[in-house]
């Protein structure tokens, strides 16, 4: 009996791995025509600067697109390029008490996006996108305010390329 068991245990094994497909989770439907991009600088035009938000974000923007397409990263301007500028980034308090005192606080942030495709110009667009997140007020935003905007750049990157890729 032991016998029959690793038989039909190693079979499946065999079928299992014979039978594999290749998927990727991205749901990208990249036209074969278009091979490269390029992202331009974001600039901060926020009233509220943060000195490294413009770099992380652009910098963010391009490893998404590279790690999740098979377009190559170009400079000047690629098959596909993305502009824009950061139009908000705020601090504010959330969830007044009583006391009038607030227990939590927000960091948002929102990127105004241009997305030019050369190849074919009618799928061109210009959009907003926005991120927040809530922290406790008795944290000081130094102390958080990395994680934070780390958080919110894979968000809005991500929604970046779903809108430009995955047609969502």
């Amino acid at each position: 009996m032991k016998i029959a068991y690793s038989i039909i245990g190693m079979v499946l094994a065999l079928m299992v791995t014979a039978c594999s497909i290749n998927m990727t989770m991205s749901g990208a439907s990249i036209p074969e025509n278009i091979n490269s991009f390029s992202v331009q600088y974001f600039d901060n035009r926020a009233p509220l600067i943060n000195p490294v938000l413009s770099q992380n974000f652009t910098e963010g923007l391009k490893d998404r697109i590279s790690n999740e397409s098979r377009l190559n990263l170009v400079n000047g301007t690629g098959d596909v390029d993305f502009s824009g500028e950061i139009t908000g980034y705020s601090v504010r308090p959330m969830a007044i008490q009583a006391d009038a005192i607030s227990a939590e606080t927000r960091l948002s942030m929102t990127i105004k996006v241009r997305y030019k495709n050369y190849k074919d110009p009618k799928l061109n667009w210009e959009s907003s996108f926005s991120a927040f997140r809530d922290f406790p007020s008795d944290q000081n935003i130094n102390a958080v305010e990395n994680d934070l905007t780390t958080e919110m750049i894979e968000e809005i990157t991500e929604n970046i390329f779903n809108k430009a890729f995955a047609d969502w």
